[in-house]
């Protein structure tokens, strides 16, 4: 994947801007990324046909959505939802050219509280709710949506509330036919994806 430099500069001012430095740069760790650029290659072998928005719920600093618009991935809008408000001004940064565009959105909102449908459902943020939540959540989306989910299995860290010990624990939490499952091996955990529909 070959990303913009005006894309780059952006993500720079993103991190110098935060009013959390450390946490912003968080973002741009090597198993962040990774996991990232590992998500955009197999959403892109998957698109058949041009894809009229993605919502991405946890989407954090929105360097998710500037390496889809960086990807040869088809698609005319994107917004980003996180329930930190924090996340809002610096996911527009690091994806100034979009928001500028009328491309991006970032919007601060609670995932099981918004109720709105797109082509492509991303939650890279399983492990932040807890089952309940998340069960209400895949309430709210289409059974037509294309749904990607990311976990993992780093039960040490403080926010975690919903790890799996590996993908077919992930699979049984998740209602999701999967399309696609797998892991992939990061310095601290093994990260968990599907990619699929809702179960009828």
């Amino acid at each position: 994947m070959k990303v913009e430099l005006d894309d780059v500069m952006y993500w720079m001012d993103a991190i110098r801007n935060s009013e959390d430095r450390y946490r912003t740069l968080e973002s741009f760790w090597k198993g962040q990324l990774n996991s990232k650029v590992w998500l955009v290659d197999n959403l892109q072998k998957r698109q058949n046909k041009e894809w009229n928005d993605i919502t991405i719920h946890g989407g954090w600093n929105g360097v998710l959505a500037s390496l889809i618009f960086n990807s040869e991935i088809k698609v005319d809008k994107i917004l980003s939802i996180d329930i930190d408000p924090e996340c809002e001004k610096t996911a527009r940064t690091v994806n100034k050219r979009y928001f500028r565009e009328g491309r991006f959105a970032a919007i601060t909102c609670d995932m099981c509280d918004f109720d709105y449908q797109s082509d492509v459902v991303i939650n890279t943020s399983c492990e932040h709710i807890t089952q309940e939540q998340y069960v209400l959540w895949l309430s709210k989306q289409a059974k037509n949506s294309l749904i990607v989910l990311q976990s993992n299995n780093y039960f040490d860290h403080e926010e975690h509330v919903r790890c799996a010990k590996d993908v077919d624990q992930f699979i049984d939490q998740s209602s999701i036919i999967p399309l696609f499952a797998d892991k992939l091996k990061t310095e601290k955990y093994d990260r968990f994806m599907i990619i699929g529909k809702k179960c009828e």
